[in-house]
C-alpha cells in the first residue's frame, strides 16, 4: 500500500508544484481567503471527493471514506498570507502588492491537496475515513482552528497529524517533540498617559516618555527575576511609539509586544505581574494607564504516543535522512486548539532551499522553500493516515 501511495505521490510531484506556485502568486490574508477557499473546493468538486466550505469562515472540509472500516484520521493544513512584499527574484513570485506567501501555508495546501487526491484513488484498500482541514487565518489570532472545531471539524475524528514546512532545516529532515513544541502566543499593548508641556520646562509636565522608558526596563525583570528559570518565558515589548515634535515633552506613549511561554500557570502570572509593574510604575509617575493584555494562541502540546507512532512512520519514507528531536519553539501556531480536543502531534519538515548557507527565515521578504520538501510532508503524512489503522 505505501509503495503505492509513494510511487503515485511521485507522479503528482510536478501537479503539486504548480500549485504550490498558483498560490503563491495568488496569496490572500487572514480571513480574506475567498478565492483561496473556491480555489481548493474546486479542487475536490472536480475528483468528485466530498467537500464542505465556509466552515468556521472560510474553513474547508474534504472527506474520503476508504473501503473498510477504521479509525478517522484528519490532516490539516492552513492557507493564508501575510501582508508582506514579495521580495524574491522568481517566476511564481506574489502578484499582490504588499501580501506574499511567507511561512510556507502554499506548500502546505499543494502537499495535502495532492494527498488527497492519491488517497482517493487508493480508497478500494484503504481503512477508515479521512479528514482533510483546510484552515483559514492561522497567521492573525483569533485564528481559524478554533472557529472551525466550533463548527464541527473534529467531529468523529480519532486522531490529528499536521505539519510545517521548516526552511531553516535541511530537506529530508524530520522534526518532532513529545509535549509542548510551540509556545502560547499572547499580545499586549500598554498606552501611558501623562502630562505634556514644552521641552524646556519638564517641571510642569509628566512625561509619558520617560515613564515607558522606565517601565520597558521594568518589565525585562519579570523573566529574569520572578520566572523559575526553568520555565522557558518571553516578554518582549517591541513597539514604542510616542511621536511629538523635538521640542514637546509627550503627553501619551504606547508600548505593544508579545508573551511566550509554555506552562500555563507562567502564563497567568505574567499577566498579573505586569499589571502590578505597569500600575507601580505610573503611579510612582503621577502618570495613568492603560493595559490590554490579548489571549492569542495556547501552547502546542504534542501526545506522546501520536509522537513516538509519527517517529516511526517517518522511518519509512526513503527521502528522510534525518530525524531529531527539536527544541521547542517560541512561536505560536493555532493547531494548538486541534491537540486539546483529540490525541495527536505536529511536526517539522525540513525544506531549506539548496544552494544556500542560512535560509531566509519565516516571514522575511525573501522567504522560499525547497518544493521537494512537500513530497516528504505529503509522504510522512500519508503514512500516518494509513498506518495508524494498524496502531493498537
Amino acid at each position: 500500500m505505501l509503495n503505492k501511495l509513494f510511487a503515485q505521490l511521485d507522479g503528482y510531484y510536478e501537479e503539486m508544484v504548480s500549485i504550490r506556485r498558483y498560490m503563491h502568486q495568488h496569496p490572500e490574508l487572514s480571513f480574506q481567503e475567498f478565492n483561496t477557499a473556491e480555489f481548493i473546493q474546486s479542487y475536490y468538486k472536480k475528483l468528485e471527493i466530498e467537500v464542505k466550505g465556509n466552515v468556521g469562515g472560510n474553513g474547508v472540509i474534504a472527506k474520503i471514506y476508504g473501503k473498510k472500516p477504521g479509525k478517522t484520521v484528519a490532516l490539516r493544513a492552513d492557507f493564508d498570507a501575510l501582508p508582506i512584499q514579495d521580495e524574491k527574484d522568481v517566476p511564481y513570485k506574489s502578484l499582490v502588492p504588499g501580501v506574499m506567501h511567507a511561512c510556507g501555508h502554499d506548500g502546505h495546501t499543494a502537499t495535502l491537496l495532492i494527498l488527497a487526491k492519491t488517497l482517493n484513488e487508493l480508497r478500494e484498500e484503504l481503512e477508515g475515513t479521512y479528514v482533510f482541514i483546510h484552515q483559514h487565518a492561522e497567521e492573525y489570532a483569533p485564528g481559524g482552528a478554533a472557529s472551525m472545531i466550533e463548527a464541527g471539524c473534529l467531529d468523529s475524528v480519532d486522531v490529528i497529524f499536521g505539519t510545517h514546512l521548516w526552511a531553516s532545516e535541511p530537506t529530508g529532515t524530520i522534526q518532532y517533540r513529545s509535549g509542548p513544541i510551540m509556545a502560547a502566543a499572547d499580545r499586549f499593548e500598554i498606552e501611558i498617559q501623562g502630562q505634556g508641556g514644552h521641552g524646556a520646562q519638564p517641571h510642569k509636565t509628566k512625561d509619558a516618555i520617560v515613564t515607558a522608558s522606565q517601565l520597558v526596563l521594568n518589565l525585562q525583570q519579570i523573566v529574569s527575576r520572578k520566572v523559575n528559570p526553568v520555565e522557558a518565558a518571553v516578554v518582549t515589548v517591541a513597539s514604542f511609539t510616542a511621536p511629538n515634535a523635538f521640542n514637546v515633552i509627550a503627553d501619551k506613549a504606547k508600548l505593544i509586544g508579545t508573551v511566550r511561554t509554555f506552562n500555563e500557570d507562567i502564563r497567568q502570572f505574567i499577566e498579573e505581574e505586569m499589571e502590578r509593574i505597569i500600575h507601580g510604575t505610573c503611579y510612582a509617575a503621577h502618570c495613568t494607564y492603560r493595559f490590554d493584555f490579548v489571549r492569542g494562541y495556547p501552547a502546542v502540546v504534542n501526545h506522546p504516543k501520536e509522537t513516538e507512532f509519527l517517529i516511526i512512520c517517518a522511518q519509512e519514507i526513503e527521502e528522510v535522512k534525518t530525524i531529531e528531536e527539536t527544541e521547542p519553539q517560541m512561536g505560536g501556531e493555532d493547531f494548538a486548539y486541534y491537540l486539546e480536543k483529540i490525541p495527536g502531534t505536529f511536526f517539522y519538515t525540513g525544506a531549506k532551499p539548496h544552494g544556500v548557507e542560512t535560509a531566509y527565515p519565516h516571514h522575511h521578504p525573501k522567504f522560499d522553500i525547497d518544493e521537494k520538501a512537500m513530497l516528504i510532508a505529503a509522504k510522512t503524512l500519508g503514512t500516518a493516515a494509513i498506518n495508524i489503522h494498524k496502531k493498537s
